[in-house]
């Protein structure tokens, strides 16, 4: 099915670019952020080895941040709403407005982003919005068939889904800026199980194109991890030599990504606290020579190179809106070198700003073996296939806890010899960096966890020697 919410006027299609600018006119506030958003967006969704649904939708949505100066300091207030029509966007605008009355002075004001250069606008401002269709699944769809053939060949159940999604964002301000950023984001997860359901095996993907998803691949990594399972062996709780694969060392370094900002830190809020007062910039948290960082034009995983937010916490501002977000290493070598600041909290603390950016990399120099390889290496420990429902529970240390889920596996003499149980896991991952044993070659992965969210992060498959595994869990 095809859902298309737009602009329209008089009968007439207005394009984002349009709604921009005819709000930025509306407004009669003293400064003015305008965000159009429209998504496109394609899925395929399977169980039992059958295509189920497939779909295509197109959505937009519009957020108006307002500021107005006052004379103890400048307010803002933000209202978001899809399917607007062009007669209700006066009282968007207006909203905005008395949001910003209602709201206060706000304590992170800055003057708004200015034009840099003479340059009021990025390439392709005036081009329509991107859009994509089922048409990018023209090869991952005929061997996802195959695969279903296979399983059932195998006895194995295929469930899943794959999504495509082409988000064109504007951004226009009162102070001439006018931005456009397109950002294809693709992912695949897949489920493989037994006909009893008794085993179940996980494996995702994160892609831009979907060209080159492996599905043959893929399809042989859950096989053989449910033919691992056939043989069960129960563990106890305990402190086990792990290593985990890239995906679940995304979901943990994302965890400590989003805390990872200067004005908590200088408050003495967070695990990046440094006793007695200020951040630890400048401490060493692992031996290896581990690189932590965020880089827009990151191969493969390319996002916004300036700031879009309609949200104002510690980490980023609304008044940062456009700024250029540039490259950042928030540990270079194995020690702490920077963490996100907002201009404002740059400002008052004579640093410079850091910006969040929509990618990870974790990174460790001359590293080249595999997950594969790592496993070989291993004597006896715990091989885990992802983490899920994680959550902190002390944000000092940022301890958190979670499930492991869908195979941990038994590593003897260099080979995985069964299944164990599951497990339910309490590990800081500031602390786990410095404890870290080996680490294999990055590669672009899918978190388990936060992949509604970060898609785009490119992780190596860690080894850990004494992973805490809390308790039992009976999860599968």
């Amino acid at each position: 099915m095809t859902e298309r919410a737009e602009l329209t006027s008089a009968g007439t299609s207005v394009t984002p670019q349009e709604t921009v600018e005819r709000a930025l006119a509306l407004s009669k506030a003293d400064g003015c952020v305008v965000l159009a958003t429209d998504r496109s967006e394609t899925n395929l969704r399977w169980a039992n080895n059958t295509l189920t649904t497939n779909g295509e939708m197109r959505s937009r949505r519009v957020a108006v941040i307002s500021m107005l100066n006052g004379s103890t300091g400048t307010a803002a207030g933000v209202l978001e709403r899809s399917a607007v029509a062009a007669e209700d966007l006066e009282a968007l605008v207006r909203a905005a407005e008395q949001a910003a009355r209602d709201a206060g002075p706000a304590d992170d004001a800055m003057p708004l982003v200015e034009p840099t250069d003479g340059q009021l606008g990025s390439a392709g401002w005036t081009d329509p919005p991107g859009e994509t269709s089922v048409e990018v699944f023209g090869s991952f769809a005929p061997a996802l068939g195959e695969a279903f053939g296979r399983a059932r060949g195998d006895g194995r159940l295929l469930f899943g889904f794959a999504e495509h999604v082409l988000e064109s964002t504007y951004l226009g301000s009162s102070t001439g800026l006018r931005l456009r950023h397109d950002q294809p984001t693709g992912r695949v997860e897949l489920n493989a199980k037994s006909p009893d359901f008794t085993r179940s095996v996980w494996a995702g993907v994160s892609t831009r194109d979907f060209a080159g998803v492996d599905v043959v691949a893929l399809d042989a990594s859950l096989r053989r991890r449910l033919e691992w399972e056939q043989r069960r062996v129960e563990l106890p709780a305990g402190r086990y030599e792990t290593i985990l694969p890239p995906s679940a060392v995304a979901d943990l370094m994302i965890y400590l990504y989003w805390t990872a900002n200067a004005r908590d830190a200088d408050e003495g809020r967070t695990v990046f606290s440094r006793k007695g007062g200020g951040s630890r910039i400048g401490e060493k948290l692992a031996e290896l020579p581990l690189t932590l960082r965020s880089d827009p034009a990151a191969p493969g995983l390319t996002c916004a190179p300036f700031l879009t937010t309609t949200v104002s916490h510690s980490a980023q501002s609304f008044f940062d809106n456009g700024v250029a977000v540039p490259a950042t290493d928030w540990i270079s070598d194995g020690t702490l070198t920077n963490l996100m600041r907002t201009r404002h909290w740059a400002t008052k603390t004579g640093t410079a700003p850091a910006f969040p950016v929509d990618n990870l990399l974790l990174e460790s120099a001359g590293a080249t073996g595999g997950l594969d390889d790592l496993v070989a290496s291993t004597g006896r420990g715990l091989l885990l296939t992802c983490l899920w429902y994680i959550r902190v529970v002390d944000p000092q240390t940022l301890l958190l806890t979670g499930l492991t889920r869908d195979g941990v596996y038994l590593v003897e003499g260099g080979e995985v010899t069964g299944a164990v149980n599951n497990f339910r896991f309490n590990e800081s991952p500031v602390g786990l960096l410095g404890r870290i044993a080996e680490v294999g070659r990055t590669e672009i992965t899918l978190c388990r966890e936060w992949n509604d969210y970060f898609t785009r992060t490119a992780m190596p498959a860690i080894r850990v020697p004494d992973f805490n595994m809390s308790t039992v869990s009976q999860g599968v």
